[in-house]
């Protein structure tokens, strides 16, 4: 297909995956001033990044479908070598803390403040500014409970960054959306022993 070019152009230069029904759109419309297809379809495209998918298999790109869209990466085992190119400089990790607490959201969301530390048994009120700040996660509202608490939930970023195509491919994830939660602490009844933080949870390095 001659507009196969440009849909893999349009894939490499993207700084985000691309869904289908978007990269159609973009081929009908065609360039500024120019003449796109009219006639590609939403289901052609899908077609034609099966295609893709295939011919880069052997080289050192793959594409990938991640977070409701596609997107053109380097393989995996190659990311040694791509780590040396002067001037990469590699995301920061998030600390194990971070790790568990946007876990719980992922299984769990949309989930409060008070529920996650009901779950992991300390103050995440640090970590939950990281996570906001790197964009794995949001504030999706807020809960009718007593007081209306903010409500979490993941971002697409998430999903791109673990490179899931959506929530369902999380392990086990039906199971363990059924587990029952801790209660959260009544605001308005005795208070608990004060919850220990962790002061890792609140380094720049979480």
């Amino acid at each position: 297909m001659e507009w196969a070019r440009v849909l893999e152009a349009l894939l490499f230069a993207a700084t985000e995956p691309m869904e289908p029904s978007r990269l159609a759109t973009i081929l009908r419309d065609g360039p500024e001033g120019g003449q796109g297809w009219p006639e590609v379809k939403e289901a052609e495209v899908r077609e034609e990044l099966t295609h893709l998918a295939e011919r880069l298999a052997p080289r050192g790109l793959i594409l990938r479908e991640v977070a409701g869209g596609f997107r053109i990466g380097t393989a995996p085992d190659l990311s040694g070598w791509v780590a040396k190119l002067k001037g990469v400089v590699r995301p920061p990790r998030l600390s194990p803390p971070a790790l568990e607490t946007m876990a719980v959201i992922a299984y769990r969301q949309p989930i409060s403040r008070a529920e996650i530390e009901a779950v992991r048994g300390v103050d995440c009120s640090g970590t939950l500014d990281t996570l906001v700040e790197r964009g794995v996660i949001r504030i999706s509202g807020r809960s009718d409970a007593p007081g209306r608490p903010i409500l979490y939930s993941t971002t697409p970023l998430f999903l791109e960054h673990f490179g899931l195509r959506d929530l369902e491919e999380l392990p086990n994830s039906e199971e363990l959306r059924r587990v029952k939660l801790p209660a959260p602490v009544d605001p308005s009844g005795p208070q608990q022993k004060e919850l220990l933080h962790e002061a890792v949870e609140t380094s720049p390095q979480s």
